[in-house]
């Protein structure tokens, strides 16, 4: 990792409050936020958003960790993807589109939301826009609030990973790179 762990007897008054915060929630301060208690004022404003977009989006928690998913393999973010491959599963995101995730293929859906959030990832990811067609199906199925959710969480979930990237977040100890293309 690019950025020491910080140790809770270490923190600065500042840094001890965001920590504080943010584990109320979370209960422990792990991942991209052990990166960013390093600037807490970065870590007060993105604790609330991670927590929404986790919790409350008007996406369901099997949309949510697919996101996750995603994004993760879209940016290669391996700690991100082992962090919550087990939660997507859970929440029903099946293994062959797991597999088919982690391996760089686009999945054979079975479920329109799954294949209409995948869509509307993949465009603006890879051409910063998104058709008319996919905005339009996006809306039929998540609505205006689901849609504007969806948007946000591309974008939340992409800065997770740019962090956890970015920092070179060690991969969990008890867990294999999870990409077949990837073993950096």
């Amino acid at each position: 990792m690019r950025l020491p762990k910080l140790d809770y007897s270490e923190l600065t008054p500042t840094q001890r409050a965001a920590y504080d915060k943010h584990a109320e929630k979370r209960k422990r301060v792990s991942g991209p936020y052990g990166i960013w208690l390093h600037s807490p004022e970065l870590m007060n404003l993105v604790s609330p958003l991670s927590n929404y977009m986790r919790w409350d989006a008007a996406l369901s928690e099997k949309l949510r960790e697919f996101g996750i998913l995603v994004t993760a393999r879209f940016w290669d973010a391996q700690y991100s993807w082992n962090a919550h491959v087990d939660k997507a599963r859970a929440a029903g995101i099946t293994d062959d589109v797991i597999n088919d995730l982690a391996a760089n293929r686009t999945p054979a859906f079975k479920s329109d939301e799954e294949r209409v959030y995948y869509a509307f990832a993949m465009e603006v990811l890879n051409t910063h826009f998104v058709s008319a067609e996919t905005f339009a199906e996006a809306k039929a199925i998540f609505g205006n609030k689901g849609v504007v959710d969806l948007i946000g969480s591309i974008g939340y979930f992409s800065m997770l990973q740019i962090c956890l990237n970015s920092a070179q977040v060690d991969l969990q100890p008890d867990r294999e790179p999870p990409f077949p293309d990837l073993r950096s």
